[in-house]
């Protein structure tokens, strides 16, 4: 009968061991029970990238990419995209179920009651150069928010926690759109509570002069969806920069600041602007298919194609599709969504793609829609940091609790020199 163990055998020794295997996985440190002799470390796992390693057990968010699935807390993606909130979301990403409707309520009430930042942060961004990319800015006004809470280091108090995520949800939109607009050289606008969460990012951002900006209802809901798509995504770089930080039980102002410093990378956060860019290249659609042959003969890059998670057609894609007819509605077509458009359907029936699993990822449409609705390319990044704050601070919050987690410490294979002695400048080759 099999059972739920692994069985090793060590050639170098002969010795065997059998380690339990729990949902699929066994403990990296089983293994160091292999080793040659009483001095010796034991076998470690070599993982660059964390391709196959699990650092956490997590109740959050669900993926599974060989079949184009994603969840949170066990709702589809598709669901609540169509029907929900990206407040009501960011609600069940870090209590596990959703609101009833007096809490959610309150929870709308008390997030954009607390949308303001303390008037210290005009003179802050005002002394940033001019032309400072707003994700830097951003990165570095977070950590300075935290310096008006000094309470927020008290990680195991449940109401402190609960109340500096509070914080940081509502502020972040906040600080980004001060971003913008020191920037764009204009006056900074606070928030309105007559606004909603989204309708007042999109005030704070596009207001001129003494007159609120009412967004129109289907950007407003536009911008909502893509939160809610951005909101979490399991161990990606930036979480995982945001459990490894706060592993050291950094409070979460400083660990969001570190994370946001992860998303900035153009591997991660950066992949939507690069498909501007690329699609700019391109030019029309009669351009297509000599970009097309340059990129499978190595001479270029299909941006906004395949995942390192999905290989499957990414299903927050498909949603954002749909979500940019309806922006062009009302702000007119972007004429590269005709060369996208074009370029996904000779992508998705040519051998060579497909062949590679390289479907279409969120990113390959978002950057589309950010534009449509004024967002300079600049601002994309910073607008996947305020969706993903709410899935950051779920992520920190399940590591605080979770009794399992230490200090993030990876082991490495040391491959430099043996011991030797020191030689004197003077005797040296």
């Amino acid at each position: 009968m099999p059972s739920d163990t692994l069985t090793i055998t060590d050639n170098r020794t002969g010795k065997t061991i059998e380690v339990p295997i729990e949902h699929g996985t066994v403990r990296a440190t089983d293994l160091r029970q292999l080793r040659l002799d009483a001095q010796d470390f034991g076998i470690i796992t070599y993982d660059p990238g964390y391709m196959n390693t699990g650092s956490c057990r997590s109740r959050i968010t669900f993926i599974d990419g060989d079949q184009g699935i994603l969840r949170y807390r066990g709702y589809p993606i598709e669901q609540l995209a169509e029907e929900s909130t990206h407040l009501e979301c960011s609600w069940l990403i870090l209590n596990g179920e959703l609101p009833v409707r007096s809490d959610l309520t309150a929870w709308e009430n008390d997030i954009v009651n607390n949308m303001a930042v303390n008037e210290a942060f005009k003179p802050f961004f005002n002394s940033l150069w001019h032309d400072a990319h707003p994700m830097g800015m951003l990165q570095a006004a977070i950590a300075a928010l935290g310096t008006f809470h000094a309470p927020s280091k008290k990680v195991h108090d449940r109401g402190e926690r609960a109340k500096h995520i509070r914080n940081l949800i509502a502020q972040v939109p906040t600080l980004a759109a001060y971003a913008y607009r020191h920037n764009a050289g204009l006056p900074f606008v606070g928030p309105d509570s007559m606004l909603s969460y989204t309708g007042n990012f999109l005030n704070m951002m596009f207001s001129r002069g003494d007159t609120r900006h009412r967004p129109h209802q289907v950007l407003e809901r536009a911008l909502d969806i893509l939160f809610i798509l951005h909101a979490d995504h399991e161990q990606n770089c930036s979480t995982s920069t945001m459990r490894m930080v706060g592993s050291a039980q950094t409070d979460p102002y400083a660990a969001v600041s570190a994370a946001s410093a992860a998303l900035y990378g153009p591997l991660h956060g950066g992949a939507n602007e690069a498909v501007l860019t690329m699609l700019r290249e391109i030019g029309n659609k009669e351009n297509i298919p000599e970009f097309i042959k340059g990129v499978k003969e190595g001479q270029g890059r299909l941006m906004g194609f395949g995942h390192r998670v999905y290989k499957n057609y990414d299903p927050r894609a498909r949603i954002v599709k749909k979500c940019a007819e309806e922006v062009f509605e009302v702000t007119g077509r972007n004429p590269l969504i005709e060369v996208a458009a074009e370029l996904e359907r000779i992508a998705l029936e040519d051998e060579y793609f497909i062949r590679r699993k390289l479907y279409p990822n969120v990113d390959f449409y978002s950057g589309v829609i950010y534009e449509a609705m004024g967002f300079p390319t600049e601002m994309f990044t910073v607008l996947f940091a305020v969706a993903r704050t709410v899935g950051w601070l779920a992520q920190w919050e399940e590591l605080i609790t979770d009794s399992d987690q230490k200090i993030a410490r990876p082991r490495q294979v040391y491959l430099g020199e043996e011991i030797r002695d020191y030689v004197a400048i003077d005797k040296r080759d």
